[in-house]
């Protein structure tokens, strides 16, 4: 007996033995996975802290391309936001809050605009978003915002698939259904044009989008449409499209592109003996427009959200706010860009207001019953799209031999 119980505490030290890498590794393991709870629950404490440290204040994010080939529109947009978040929290904030902004520059990226508003959602905490102006930028964010279930509002992105990427995405501007609507009766009706040939950017959903509006609306009203052809974002030679334009013969080009291409097309344009009238939309809208085309863009027209000569109040006070605060560098006169920022800014919290609540779900439900909100750029409703119901002006452009511009109001288009 003694020699079998001595044979099995042989074998029992001996499977001991073959067992203790084992056991140590789970020991390691389990130790490793109590400092990971640890330090979780450490960080979720010191989060906790930091949320009740800044419970004075809310946090809203905000993307746009500050650097880039289209900078002025965040630069702009950036503009309008602080103006408005400035006369919110010297009037008491919201709530009996403080409002922060978080900005990010996108670099007029799509895939940027997604990355910035990732980190606005997972590492600054912000309740809210606002931006972006370019419409291809914010089909690219948008889905991070639905996803993760957090308000976005556009200044300014009129592409009609930007609000379809959910229930948490609304903007403040007319869309370019109604645009193209606004340019093709302006040019049928006001300029009594009948031949339009049109010159798209065929690497933006925006130019896309409100090129194929303006051809239905057009055509429509019994115009014909002499030539589409494309280029690409970042192009600087128009040559070969403009020659085939030309070869048409048409009454008007409508150029629905951005100012940085749309200013040099202006110059080749009328450098090839092309003198009919150029037409576009809001993405025109920058005092960098007649920088580049200068006097080519003389008698060319284009579709905006607003104009400062409107004698409205509520739009004369933002100029002249406008002016007093920024006036001394750059544009004096603020852009649409920075009208629809402003417009934004105070539509989100009113929305927020009107909850009773910064809470994301609380906000979103308010922003979805916005109705008759008197902003800069005109009395704004949200459908059941969650887009803006709003008049479009038509502005002509003036440069003299100088090359400073002005853009000079013409009409009214009601939706």
């Amino acid at each position: 007996m003694k020699i079998l119980g001595l044979h099995a505490s042989n074998r029992t030290n001996e499977l001991i033995e073959q067992q203790r890498p084992t056991m140590i590794a789970n020991r390691t393991k389990n130790f490793r996975t109590g400092s990971l709870l640890f330090a979780t629950a450490c960080a979720l404490l010191s989060t906790g802290c930091n949320k009740k440290e800044s419970s004075n204040e809310i946090v809203i994010g905000e993307y746009g391309s500050l650097t880039g080939a289209t900078a002025t529109f965040g630069q702009s947009t950036k503009k309008g936001i602080e103006m408005a978040v400035d006369a919110i929290n010297q009037s008491g904030g919201v709530l009996g809050k403080k409002l922060r902004i978080v900005i990010e520059d996108d670099q007029g990226k799509p895939d940027e605009a997604q990355t910035v508003v990732t980190k606005l959602i997972n590492k600054d905490g912000v309740v809210a978003i606002l931006g972006e102006i370019a419409s291809s930028n914010s089909l690219a964010a948008a889905p991070v915002c639905q996803g993760s279930r957090i308000p976005m509002v556009s200044p300014g992105s009129t592409n009609p698939k930007v609000t379809a990427q959910g229930d948490y995405i609304f903007r403040v501007c007319f869309i370019d259904p109604f645009q193209g609507l606004v340019m093709a009766k302006f040019a049928a009706n006001t300029l009594k044009l009948k031949k339009v040939a049109i010159l798209r950017d065929i690497k933006s959903d925006y130019s896309v989008g409100l090129a194929d509006f303006f051809k239905a609306n057009f055509s429509k009203l019994g115009g014909t449409i002499a030539t589409d052809i494309s280029y690409s974002q970042g192009d600087k030679d128009f040559t070969a499209q403009l020659t085939a334009i030309k070869a048409q013969n048409p009454d008007g080009v409508f150029v629905p592109g951005y100012y940085t291409e749309v200013g040099l097309i202006a110059r080749q344009a009328r450098k090839l003996g092309i003198t009919v009238p150029l037409m576009g939309g809001d993405g025109w809208d920058s005092s960098k427009l007649w920088e580049i085309g200068g006097e080519a863009l003389n008698g060319c027209y284009y579709s905006n959200h607003y104009s400062v000569d409107d004698p409205n109040l509520i739009l004369q006070k933002f100029v002249k706010d406008y002016k007093a605060k920024y006036g001394s560098t750059g544009d004096s006169l603020p852009d649409a860009m920075a009208a629809l920022g402003y417009d934004a800014a105070l539509v989100l919290a009113d929305a927020m207001k009107r909850a009773g609540s910064s809470r994301p779900d609380s906000v979103r439900a308010a922003l979805a019953q916005t109705k008759g909100f008197m902003g800069v750029t005109g009395n704004t409703t949200l459908d059941s799209n969650r887009n803006a119901v709003k008049p479009a002006v038509v502005l002509e452009v003036k440069v003299d031999e100088k090359g400073n511009g002005r853009n000079v109001f013409k009409e009214t288009v009601a939706p």
